[in-house]
């Protein structure tokens, strides 16, 4: 007898360990109620009993739900069952049958109710709830055990959640999937079928988001909600013999054939980026989700995502009064697709549904540099080296862009908005929306229709609407400068102690011409910076930034001048502008898109382009 006892009790301190023996849960939803004689309540019991009924068929796998509706319209009931996916039809009506009658004992006159148990959940309500998303209330439990090393554990959980989840949503009629790993962690999640695989997938990251929140390091933990459930854990809490072999991680994505694009797509190549459905894109983004929303701009919004494989992702969702139409939308997915280098941003693919134009880009966790160095207390967090890093970068980019890339690409949009900071700080180049491919013996082009932002073109580019690599390398010398005052090339428009209508480039050309170039450096570097890394870039900068196309470096020889110390270099004229030969009335740091059938100067009212960027 003492040994039973003995037994009894370890074997419930062991179980009470087990994040799999919640036991039972119920929850009565009471805004409405029913009373022991009213047509609901013989509503429901024919409905409870009928749900039992078929708890132990064959062909329904562990999920029923039916409808009761006699008698007034207000007496109509509606309920499911949904037994786990692993369980066997017996132990599936063992289950329904024992919520049938728990649930009428602790939710006696409530017209909505849900109970859950480890094999099963039931429910029933005066609504439909067939193919709806339910995240009204929830429950979680923990192990008491934690992990020694809690960030990698719930790392490596969170990635096997994610495959649970990718299987489960687009898997069996089940949409139940269970997954271990080779560190002995087990997974499990499910949906109730009614689902869509889109809503199955919002479901679920739903409830995984609580995971953190609830159960941060615990060896074992579950998180419900009434329309989907995970679980983990460091031991099979599953029948194993039940389940069978998942089958093998989704690949992403259909990568389509030409042929089967539209025809407004078929110079895209699929086989660098990748055609996603619009479903794929709601469900990563929680159906575009204000709260998953990191950027806006006049082409459209960007939300943060996260990809069934666990990537996170920014998806750029194109707005339909946008002014990038199917061409520059075309333009950006075919050119950055052919685009693989370190200091770029990557794009992953697109997606095109009816009016939709979608982007999905790497998530570059840090935004973009004028999030930091316009602003007076984020720009504490970029010292000396962090900046010459990111002019490094950007020159990199640039060069693979002019030079080094199999085909030749003017970006024609540099700007501090359009460079990415990912987790160390290396900058990335994006929004290539206006870029343009040149041949490789082509060395300029023109266009009638100017893009861009003003005090970042060049004049050329401007006046006349000439572009070349040239153009780009003018963009690179205002941004440098732009790096090294902690200014925005706008910010002096307005500033009556610089003068009037003075501008970056005359302002760091007079320091430069009056000996005092240090003095227009960041004060918030606090003078901790390299005097000749500063004078050499300021220098670099100047060069870039001449009138004259031709005496502009190319950005093979900005790589060659930042990575040098000599100071034999060539002495910089007057940077463009500054001689008011051809100013222009219009704030540096104004967006256009401009027709040049109009005549110049343009105004600033005709501006209409704005850019985004996905972080």
């Amino acid at each position: 007898m003492m040994i039973m006892i003995l037994f009894w009790l370890l074997m419930n301190l062991v179980t009470k360990g087990r994040s799999d023996n919640f036991g039972m849960r119920y929850h009565c939803v009471n805004t409405t109620t029913y009373t022991p004689n009213s047509t609901y309540r013989a509503n429901l019991d024919s409905l409870l009993s009928n749900l039992y009924s078929n708890a132990t068929r064959d062909d329904n796998n562990g999920f029923y739900h039916t409808t009761v509706a006699a008698g007034a319209s207000n007496a109509t009931v509606h309920g499911l069952f949904l037994c786990r996916g692993d369980v066997s039809k017996e132990d599936c009506g063992r289950c329904v049958g024992d919520a049938r009658k728990t649930i009428l004992e602790n939710c006696s006159d409530a017209k909505t109710a849900i109970i859950w148990y480890d094999y099963c959940i039931l429910r029933y309500s005066e609504n439909s709830m067939l193919g709806i998303i339910d995240v009204s209330t929830w429950f979680t439990v923990k192990s008491k055990d934690n992990d020694t090393r809690p960030n990698g554990y719930m790392q490596l959980v969170g990635n096997m959640l994610d495959q649970i989840i990718a299987r489960a949503a687009s898997g069996s009629d089940k949409k139940f999937a269970v997954l271990s790993d080779s560190f002995r962690v087990y997974g499990l999640g499910q949906c109730t079928p009614d689902l869509s695989n889109v809503d199955c997938q919002i479901c679920f990251r739903n409830v995984i988001d609580m995971l953190p929140r609830c159960c941060f390091g615990a060896v074992g933990a579950i998180a419900v909600f009434p329309s989907c459930n995970v679980r983990y854990d460091r031991y099979p809490f599953y029948n194993l013999s039940a389940v069978a072999a998942p089958p093998p991680p989704p690949l992403p994505p259909t990568m389509l054939s030409n042929s089967a694009i539209s025809k407004d797509m078929t110079d895209i190549p699929t086989k660098e980026s990748a055609q996603y459905d619009f479903s794929t894109i709601q469900a990563i983004t929680n159906c575009f989700s204000p709260d998953n929303k990191i950027g806006e701009g006049g082409y459209g919004v960007v939300y943060k995502g996260r990809l069934p494989s666990g990537q996170d992702v920014a998806v750029k969702r194109l707005s339909r009064g946008s002014t990038q139409g199917v061409e520059e939308f075309k333009n950006e997915v075919a050119l950055v697709a052919k685009l693989q280098h370190r200091n770029l941003v990557r794009l992953l693919g697109y997606c095109l549904h009816r009016e939709e134009k979608i982007l999905i880009y790497e998530f570059v966790p840090n935004k973009s540099l004028d999030y930091f160095l316009f602003d007076s207390e984020k720009k504490q967090l970029l010292n000396w080296s962090i900046r010459y890093k990111i002019i490094g970068g950007i020159a990199r980019g640039l060069l693979y862009l002019h030079q080094d890339s199999h085909l030749k690409i003017i970006h024609r949009d540099m700007k501090a908005s359009n460079v990415l900071l990912d987790e160390n700080m290396n900058s990335k180049i994006s929004d290539f929306g206006l870029a343009r491919i040149f041949m490789v013996d082509q060395t300029h082009g023109n266009t009638s229709r100017v893009i861009g932002t003003y005090g970042y073109m060049s004049p050329e580019y401007v006046l006349h609407g000439l572009f070349s690599v040239k153009s780009d390398v003018f963009s690179f010398g205002v941004l440098l400068l732009e790096i090294i005052t902690g200014r925005k090339n706008s910010s002096f428009s307005m500033d009556s102690t610089e003068g009037a209508h003075q501008d970056l480039l005359s302002y760091a050309w007079k320091h430069w011409m009056e000996d005092r170039a240090l003095e227009m450096v960041d004060q918030s570097l606090g003078g901790l910076y390299s005097r000749n890394e500063v004078i050499q870039c300021i220098h670099v900068g100047l060069l870039c930034v001449q009138e004259d196309v031709d005496e502009r470096p190319t950005m093979a020889n900005v790589m060659l001048m930042l990575n040098s110390n000599s100071s034999n270099r060539r002495i910089p004229n007057p940077p463009a502008f500054f001689n008011g030969r051809n100013n222009m009335m219009i704030s540096a740091g104004q967006e256009v898109d401009q027709s040049r059938k109009k005549s110049l100067p343009l105004s600033v009212n005709e501006a209409s382009i704005s850019e985004l960027y996905p972080r």
